[in-house]
């Protein structure tokens, strides 16, 4: 069977109806279409997934149409577990541009994208290796490389906040895979054809080799976002407008990033989320839940300023500072005098902290208006009220 050509948006808007209206019907968590690289030895093996478009929480109506589409196309859809793969062909298309029909004149620029990418498959020749439809039912752990990809996009584009979709099992999903340019190598490939590859001058430039891609390999930023060298930020980050990321000693992992305009000179490892207005100076670094935190995701607030190469390995809060080259943990001894504690406490008002002189970090941990240094003379680790809003340069951003 086929879906008829539908002549108008009364039409379109009561065969999505039809379709929703049928028993075991389930809107997707999220949904999209992806050409697939397959593995160069192993072509059942999908190596990484590229999504024109991405689909989160929206969008009903086309996941309604696609998985119409498909099972029109004799390919049926399974919405029982928690997420469904398939590979598209050429009755897929034709039952989507039928199905989309009244819409495909408007379907340019920011309109009707999911129409867009129906457009542009059916201009395709071949189509029925390498694209790929993926459906998210439940946010579970992910058991395909098409849905750890669609999550990480999700991520990336800031379709979801950080920290907020699961992505636990991906390192398993995912292949070690060496990376030329945004094409992904098989290693075992490279190994069995490395003397031929090598002595005919065919052997690729491998950039890097590693489960995820680059940031940048998939993702356009926003007009005002800088990342000065693509190998700083890997796939999954999330870099808000006027996020610059320069070179050295930077680096943004994945589930990770900033919550506007953020300088990063540093790193920023996984989990860990940076508030707008702050800077991560020169070989700063904020640790990832795997680093000493305890488990415990860290968060920096808005205009906040780790120095150079300081450790930062638990959650602080606005206009707080670090000075440069100082580790502050969960467990570091914290000497505050009477003075500075009351200062503290006015612009805390709902911190409950004790009338002492020494504090473990942890006690100060998320409070706003810090300024934490190491006193030259003792050596001793002093918390002050930080006297200074931390601005960027809006010059440079």
């Amino acid at each position: 069977m086929a879906i008829d050509k539908i002549n108008s948006t009364d039409e379109f808007k009561a065969l999505i109806d039809n379709i929703k209206s049928q028993d075991g019907y389930i809107d997707p968590i999220a949904f999209g279409i992806a050409r697939v690289d397959r593995g160069q030895k192993n072509a059942d093996k999908i190596l990484q997934a590229n999504y024109a478009v991405v689909n989160f929480q929206e969008n009903y109506g086309s996941s309604a149409i696609f998985i119409k589409s498909l099972e029109e196309a004799g390919i049926s859809v399974d919405m029982s577990g928690s997420e469904f793969s398939a590979t598209i062909n050429d009755g897929f298309i034709s039952n989507a541009m039928n199905a989309f029909a009244p819409y495909l004149s408007e379907a340019t620029g920011n309109a009707h994208k999911n129409v867009q990418v129906i457009k542009a498959l059916n201009n395709i020749d071949d189509i029925a290796k390498n694209f790929r439809i993926t459906f998210i039912y439940e946010d579970s752990n992910p058991t395909t490389v098409e849905s750890a990809y669609l999550k990480l996009y999700a991520l990336s584009l800031s379709k979801v906040a950080l920290r907020s979709i699961n992505l636990n099992g991906a390192f398993g999903v995912l292949s070690n895979v060496a990376w030329v340019g945004n094409k992904p190598y098989e290693l075992e490939y490279l190994r069995d054809n490395e003397i031929e590859m090598k002595l005919n001058g065919t052997y690729p430039n491998i950039d890097s080799v590693d489960k995820f891609p680059r940031y940048l390999q998939h993702i356009i930023p926003a007009d005002n976002t800088r990342v000065l060298d693509s190998s700083k930020v890997r796939m999954g980050a999330q870099l808000a407008d006027g996020t610059t990321v320069m070179p050295g000693a930077s680096y943004i992992n994945f589930n990770a990033g900033t919550l506007g305009a953020v300088m990063v000179e540093g790193r920023i490892s996984s989990s860990a989320i940076v508030g707008a207005g702050s800077d991560v100076g020169g070989g700063a670094s904020i640790l990832g839940v795997l680093s000493g935190t305890d488990g415990n995701p860290i968060s920096i607030g808005e205009n906040t300023l780790l120095g150079a190469n300081s450790t930062c390995g638990m959650s602080i809060g606005d206009g707080c500072i670090i000075d440069g080259g100082l580790a502050i943990f969960e467990g570091t001894k914290i000497t505050i005098d009477a003075n500075e504690l009351a200062k503290i406490k006015k612009v805390n008002p709902e911190a409950s902290l004790e009338d002492k002189e020494i504090f473990k970090a942890k006690e100060l941990m998320g409070l706003n208006g810090i300024h934490f240094r190491s006193n030259s003379t003792t050596g001793k680790v002093v918390a002050l009220r930080s006297i200074r809003e931390v601005k960027l340069n809006d010059e440079l951003h």
